[in-house]
């Protein structure tokens, strides 16, 4: 299998900045929050940090999941709000939507007493329902649905909140991941969750069925224990893309037929001096800047990440691209990846506890960043411009339907933000 070099390569062998988790934790996820990057750590602490994106110093810690964080997002709408959200799942069996202002849980959803670790998570597209896969004890692994707008308007927001629903039945092991469709026009259509385990199952289903026979819409055996999966983003179809604990890569027609499978490991280069060669899977990213909308990031065993596409990955015999390597920045294996589209940065994090920015051109072009960003100092002069453009973000928090939502003194304000909404729909 092929592995060309893009036009546009380039090797960036330095971060613009480094920070490190200063007890030694690995770094097992990444995500951002409006002015913050935020990282989930690994034991002993199994906090979750937040860094100013322009100094990456540490500025907030949470108290994170007994036992580990499995699972870090940053979700928009949840219960009608404007704003975005932190949320994080664990072993403790428990999904969590912080305030990250407080260092405080504002909901706190269970597994019902079920003694389960959570796995995985996503939030719909209306922020109103919330899923979770969790792991495999005695013979049940479950997806659970809480409904957050009923729990706001039932329960006090600070109580645990339990499941709406439950299916227990669409996987027979741990569940690895899931997604809901967001990027659908058809109201339908985004309430379909894909979901991914290690019994080899990539899974459709209809999240707003209380009948799990009835829920289930197309199943895909790979045959292999599945580690991670995901949505390919299409201006007309949808595709998924799903990874194994074998480091092999495939993807599926929206149908979950298997259009492709192979060895990530195996497209390597050897040629002009230069040499790459791709031990293990980190993520794979949906972006409009590849062909196939879809960036894969690829490690090695000293540290570096790569950046991988395919003009058309339902297609084995295409070959792959490697568009960009970053070098020198880890001394162990990157644990995860969060590329920065708007900044062009991406943010590396590995088991040496370091978290690392680094200007990430887009394929094709060279980087309009670039000239920033080659000498120590290109944070401080890219912070103006980056801080100028959050702050023109975060202007909605003067809103009056925002400020009722961040004040949580009372459910009602909730209510009354998403009934407002739904009036000016009708007119």
């Amino acid at each position: 299998m092929s592995l060309l070099e893009s036009p546009s390569f380039e090797t960036i062998s330095s971060p613009i900045k480094s920070t490190t988790h200063s007890d030694g934790s690995y770094v097992l996820a990444l995500t951002s929050l409006g002015n913050y990057y935020v990282s989930a750590a690994s034991a002993p602490s199994n906090a979750i940090h937040l860094f100013d994106k322009s100094s990456l110093k540490c500025v907030q810690t949470l108290r994170g999941h007994q036992n580990a964080t499995t699972a870090l997002r940053t979700v928009s709408g949840i219960g009608g709000s404007d704003r975005h959200m932190l949320l994080s799942a664990g072993r403790d069996g428990c999904v969590v939507a912080w305030d990250e202002r407080s260092g405080a849980p504002t909901i706190q959803m269970l597994t019902s007493g079920r003694s389960h670790s959570v796995l995985s998570f996503d939030a719909s597209h209306d922020g109103l329902t919330v899923a979770a896969g969790t792991d495999l004890q005695k013979e049940d692994a479950f997806i659970l649905y809480w409904h957050v707008l009923l729990f706001f308007i039932r329960l006090d927001p600070r109580k645990p909140a339990v499941p709406l629903r439950v299916h227990g039945s669409t996987h027979s092991d741990d569940i690895t991941a899931l997604h809901f469709l967001k990027n659908s026009s058809s109201p339908t259509s985004r309430q379909i969750l894909l979901s991914a385990s290690t019994d080899g199952l990539v899974s459709t289903s209809n999240s707003a069925e209380d009948d799990e026979d009835e829920a289930v819409l197309n199943v895909g055996s790979w045959g292999c224990s599945i580690s991670q999966a995901g949505w390919i983003h299409g201006s007309s179809v949808n595709r998924v893309w799903a990874a194994s604990d074998m480091e092999t890569f495939s993807c599926w027609s929206n149908e979950l037929d298997m259009l492709q499978n192979c060895d990530i490991r195996h497209p390597s280069v050897h040629s002009h001096g230069r040499t790459w060669v791709t031990d293990y899977m980190i993520t794979c990213h949906n972006t409009k800047r590849s062909d196939s909308n879809l960036a894969v990031f690829v490690g090695s065993n000293e540290g570096d990440v790569a950046f991988l596409s395919s003009e058309n990955v339902t297609d084995s015999s295409s070959p792959w691209t490697i568009n960009s390597v970053w070098a020198n920045g880890h001394t162990g294996v990157v644990r995860s990846v969060f590329w920065d589209e708007n900044h062009e940065i991406l943010v590396t994090g590995g088991e040496d506890s370091k978290i690392s920015a680094w200007r990430c051109p887009i394929p094709g072009r060279f980087s309009g960043f670039d000239k920033f960003t080659r000498d120590e100092d290109a944070m401080d002069v890219g912070s103006a411009i980056l801080k100028r453009e959050r702050d023109d973000e975060m202007d909605i928090s003067e809103s009056e339907p925002v400020r009722m939502f961040l004040s949580m003194t009372s459910p009602q304000l909730l209510i009354v933000n998403c009934l407002t909404r739904r009036v000016k729909k009708v007119k």
